[in-house]
């Protein structure tokens, strides 16, 4: 078996260990699109591939492929990051051919292979349609996956609900309740670790285990500063006497805009006040022209997913992720 980036020269056997070497990005590319994808988990069109290659979102080196010593591809994986990122931030398509017969073997080489060229672990977002427990075929290929996920080390695993607003849903008017307005960054950092307190969020109480509230606050600070929606579009949500509630933090993706993060903190919680702040991102990315507002929370953040039906926001699929746990 070897395992080689699309950057690789198919001639020569790679090695996981060693740098890939560069080649023409429009091989890289054809090597992507000739594997033809089998099994129940959809896969990339060919042409989000190639949309994806010329955004510079997939590349060559994050591009790996399972090859047996007849040069037969038996896997691939296609690793995403930003048009300006270093190294990849998640593993978007992971497919096994459905003759081999131990796909979790094939898989975690795989993606050993390309963490060790990498030199780090990103998240595996697998995207499943709701009800996925309910179809066999899909079942087990979910089984193969996460066995090789556990393997190579990403080993934390969160499922998602992953929700998507339209116009035709509306916008209800502001009700009065809160007051919306700018914060400085020491402000935004000070209600990051507020809303931190007593969170659903998996992710967020995975964090606190091995962080200080402030320390977390200033990771959550940092990454929504660096996803693709503006500074300028946070907002500190307070009562009319000035107390504060909590914040909206309207974001985006490289392919739309995002709810971002919202929340209420402690002591004002279980008055109804998230569904004041979800409206106010909607109205916002809606006066924007917005035609499509996505959002996630976890499965079991269940007050979170009962504003987001609320709103008219609507289920798409699910998200499994599978990553590394935090760093002791």
């Amino acid at each position: 078996m070897r395992f080689r980036a699309a950057t690789a020269d198919p001639a020569a056997t790679a090695d996981p260990a060693g740098p890939a070497e560069p080649a023409a990005y429009p091989a890289g590319l054809d090597r992507a699109l000739a594997y033809q994808a089998d099994g129940p988990v959809a896969a990339l069109a060919p042409d989000r591939v190639r949309e994806e290659f010329e955004a510079n979102r997939f590349r060559p080196e994050w591009t790996w492929f399972a090859e047996d010593d007849n040069g037969e591809v038996l896997a691939r994986a296609l690793w995403w990051g930003r048009a300006d990122s270093e190294r990849p931030i998640a593993l978007d398509c992971l497919q096994v051919r459905s003759t081999v017969a131990d796909p979790a073997a094939v898989a975690a080489g795989l993606l050993e292979a390309g963490h060790t060229a990498f030199g780090k672990r990103p998240g595996y977002n697998l995207s499943l349609p709701r009800g996925w427990r309910e179809d066999e075929a899909l079942v087990e290929a979910v089984a193969w996956r996460q066995e090789a996920a556990r393997r190579t080390g990403l080993t934390r695993e969160i499922e998602r609900l992953r929700y998507e607003w339209a116009p035709a849903a509306g916008t209800g008017e502001p009700s009065g309740k809160l007051v919306f307005r700018e914060g400085t960054d020491e402000e935004f950092l000070d209600v990051f670790g507020r809303l931190s307190r007593g969170s659903l969020d998996l992710g967020t109480q995975d964090g606190l285990r091995t962080m200080t509230e402030e320390e977390f606050a200033r990771d959550d600070f940092e990454y929504y500063r660096d996803c693709p929606g503006e500074r300028s579009w946070w907002r500190l949500a307070h009562l009319p006497d000035g107390t504060l509630a909590g914040m909206a933090i309207p974001s985006a993706t490289p392919y739309h805009r995002n709810v971002g993060y919202l929340g209420v903190v402690p002591e004002q919680r279980g008055r109804g006040l998230i569904d004041e702040i979800l409206a106010e991102i909607t109205r916002f990315h809606a006066s924007e022209g917005a035609e499509r507002i996505t959002a996630t929370t976890d499965t079991v953040n269940l007050p979170m997913a009962a504003a987001f039906d609320r709103a008219g926001y609507g289920v798409t699929e699910i998200r499994l992720v599978l990553e590394e746990p935090p760093a002791a």
